[in-house]
This record gives structure tokens, sequence and C-alpha cells, in this order.
């Protein structure tokens, strides 16, 4: 039996897709899945009226690995020092063979 963690983070479009890119194939990294659409949460920019260009990043990590790809996400989507986007940690998943 295998652990794994769900990763989530929210962040603007463009951050999104460059840490898609980034963190996909990074080591510890099982599954990555990005999905874009619209917000009218966190974002200062706002392409459409009241609402901004959007990005849900998941990725699915071996639990071993969660802290340092939780930090490569928070880096690689500028929230050390910003504040336009949320990651988050889900429950712990398991694999069962």
């Amino acid at each position: 039996m295998e652990n794994f963690t769900q990763i989530g983070a929210l962040v603007e479009k463009n951050l999104g897709l460059e840490a898609y890119h980034t963190l996909s194939n990074s080591n510890g990294v099982v599954y990555a899945f990005l999905e874009t659409g619209r917000s009218s949460d966190l974002f200062s920019e706002k392409q459409f009226g009241e609402f901004g260009e959007a990005a849900i990043l998941t990725v699915v990590v071996e639990s071993k690995q969660k802290d340092a790809l939780i930090t490569n996400m928070a880096k690689s989507l500028n929230l050390v020092n910003g504040t336009q986007g949320l990651v988050f940690e889900e429950a712990q998943l398991l694999k069962c063979s």
C-alpha cells in the first residue's frame, strides 16, 4: 500500500500554466491536472468585468515528498512573497494494489 497526498492551488491563469509545466515532471509527482476558468475572488487583475482568469492546479504526490513539493509549488506560483492565490493540502490518499 502506498501513501499519496493531494495538493491544490488556486491562482491566476498564467501562473498556473507555468507551474503546471514545472511541477508535472517533478520528482514525487504521480499526477498533475490543470483546469482554468474565471473567478471573482483573490485576483486584482480582472479581464472580464468583475472576473479574472483563474487556474486550479491539482497534484497528487508521494506523501514523503509533499513538504518539498508544497514549497516548490509556492515558489513556482510566486506565493512566497505575494498574496494572489492559495495552496492547500488535502487528506492523505491510499492506493491499494
